[in-house]
């Protein structure tokens, strides 16, 4: 009997306690089981010894409380059902709430921006209102209309097989079974050869391909990560690494101003306007107020309004605060890494279609002056034409082999920036802009651009309290790379003067130095350029990821090896 209580103890996952048992001396092996795996509190317990047996009647009372299992709750999603919406009837609602040509040229730049924002979401939101339902899984690409088709029939003849219980029933059921399968077989195999035989002689698109297939990226469960762990992880990562620094920064001024300048913007008509709206992409973030097809579609009848705001953003000098805030969606780094770490996660923002179009405007003149008067660093690559990852890895290599081929010995050093976009300094950055040139409305507009800016990090659905942003780059903005690329311009001169040969890629910055293989103060010179980038990697209020950092040595002949400021290692991924 003790026996079976002790199993039935284990069945309610009852545990043993190791206080002591205050049973008396006749406590019967049941009792003394009874109190080793009671996990709940007893309120009471007592022992009463039976006169016509041997026996003992145990009496108590437990306070059993229960834990619920933690369950998430549904996600759900808003959508509006723009396929019942006239693109012809979005433009007469949108005019209504919106005031005259003329009263819309007085007004200033964010009541003009909050007023047509406001108008065109009143507008969408009466005719055709947000509907929210709970998310539905993702749908299986390999399953055709034809497979459900057959599961339906499938499950129909297993109902029947369950109601009939006959032979005929069962026959006719492992025969649509078997078709299903075959049918199954045949949708796979046709799905993932369609996919896989166009890129066949593209060998990154195979491989890309083929390990999404093997090896397919697995969300985290709801349990593990929450919003609030990717709002904290972000602004205390970058809030530690702006902390070392001084309060106060001087802005970082070297070399003599440029003679030529870039003070104005040059204003778009509406034809321009509109060949940049169809130039777009039609992506559309939690922050558009309206899907960006359905503004393309309206833009002739809108034009006046949509030009009227952009050319007054450029021409003043002025950014909307309307458009200042970016939604920040948590991007896995690596398909390999873990996903319930939030250290593994990449802050990308999404922007508005209004800040995206006004910031591209921006973008191609602020590079086409930089491009016209040769301010443009020539081993910087990152959104630039011709200078790809590609062309990137192909002039390292091809370095390299003309150093072997010259029997030098060659030093390859990878330096990586932590968190590089999030902890730029804007008052260095905007001295690093003004040293180039930039002057006036142009340098007015970037400062209003960079200030008062705020983020909400959005993850499955909601979002957190707006944080405030004091330094940084959004990732995922029009213009981030390019005042990037600027605010890192003087790094160049800094290794040149070594003798390296370098390319920067965004963060990611490879040296090469090639040298003959008897010369004794490699070791020395190696420490001193580290240490100089060292010092100027700290002027600029950026930090070194000193665990990425690497050093890879390429002889001439035998290997040999010396003491570096780095990690000696025998293989590296370049811009990786």
């Amino acid at each position: 009997m003790s026996r079976t209580f002790i199993q039935v103890a284990f069945c309610c996952s009852f545990s043993p306690s190791t206080s002591p048992c205050p049973s008396p001396p006749l406590f019967t092996k049941l009792a003394i089981a009874m109190t080793l795996f009671f996990l709940v509190t007893v309120a009471v317990l007592s022992v009463i010894p039976l006169h016509v047996s041997d026996h003992f009647f145990i009496f108590f009372q437990p306070c059993l409380t229960t834990n619920p299992s933690p369950s998430s709750a549904p996600i759900v999603t808003f959508h509006r059902n723009l396929k019942s919406l006239s693109p012809s009837c979005l433009y007469p609602a949108t005019l209504s709430a919106l005031p005259s040509a003329a009263q819309f040229s007085d007004l200033s730049i964010d009541n003009s921006t909050n007023i047509f924002l406001s108008a065109l979401s009143f507008s969408l939101d009466s005719l055709c209102p947000l509907i929210s339902r709970p998310a539905r899984p993702s749908a299986i690409q390999w399953l055709i209309n034809a497979l459900c088709d057959r599961r339906t029939k499938l499950q129909a003849a297993e109902q029947r097989w369950h109601k009939s219980k006959t032979c005929v029933g069962l026959d006719v059921y492992k025969e649509l079974f078997s078709t299903f399968l075959s049918a199954v077989s045949s949708a796979k195999t046709t799905f993932f050869h369609n996919k896989i035989q166009p890129a066949i002689k593209k060998t990154i698109q195979t491989l890309h391909h083929f390990s999404c297939i093997l090896c397919p990226l697995l969300p985290p469960s709801p349990s593990f990560l929450i919003l609030n762990d990717f709002a904290l992880f972000f602004r205390d990562k970058v809030k530690a690494i702006i902390d070392k620094f001084s309060t106060s920064p001087c802005p970082v001024c070297t070399g003599l101003p440029c003679k030529v300048t870039f003070s104005e913007f040059k204003l778009l008509s509406e034809t321009e306007i509109s060949d940049l709206l169809i130039s777009h992409r039609a992506t559309t973030c939690l922050l558009d107020l309206i899907p960006l097809t359905l503004l393309k579609t309206n833009f002739p009848q809108l034009s006046t309004f949509i030009s009227k705001i952009i050319n007054s953003l450029l021409s003043s000098g002025c950014f909307p605060s309307a458009v200042k805030t970016a939604l920040i969606s948590p991007l896995l780094k690596k398909p390999s890494l873990d996903p319930k770490s939030v250290q593994n996660y990449r802050p990308v923002s999404l922007l508005p279609s209004l800040s995206k179009t006004v910031e591209r405007v921006a973008c191609d003149q602020l590079s086409e002056f930089l491009t016209r008067n040769h301010l443009c660093d020539g081993y910087q690559s990152q959104f630039k034409v011709s200078h790809s990852t590609k062309t990137l890895l192909l002039a390292a290599s091809h370095a390299l082999r003309v150093a072997r081929v010259a029997s030098l010995s060659s030093d390859v050093i990878l330096l990586y920036l932590f968190a590089a976009f999030d902890t730029v300094n804007h008052q260095i950055l905007l001295s690093s802009l003004s040293q180039l040139g930039i002057k006036g409305t142009v340098l007015r507009w970037l400062e209003t651009y960079l200030s008062d800016r705020s983020n909400q990090v959005v993850w499955r659905a909601p979002r957190s309290s707006p944080l405030s942003l004091s330094t940084g780059l959004l990732q995922g903005s029009v213009l981030g790379p390019l005042l990037f690329r600027n605010c890192t311009s003087s790094l160049g001169p800094v290794i040149a003067s070594y003798g390296f040969n370098y390319h920067c890629f965004a963060d990611d910055n490879q040296l090469f130095l090639s040298f003959p293989p008897g010369r004794s103060d490699i070791s020395d010179h190696i420490s001193a350029c580290l240490l100089e980038l060292s010092a100027w990697v700290s002027d600029h209020h950026l930090q070194l990821n000193l665990s990425k950092t690497e050093i890879l040595n390429l002889p001439a002949g035998l290997s040999f090896c010396y003491g570096q400021t780095g990690q000696l290692t025998h293989f590296a991924n370049l811009l990786g």
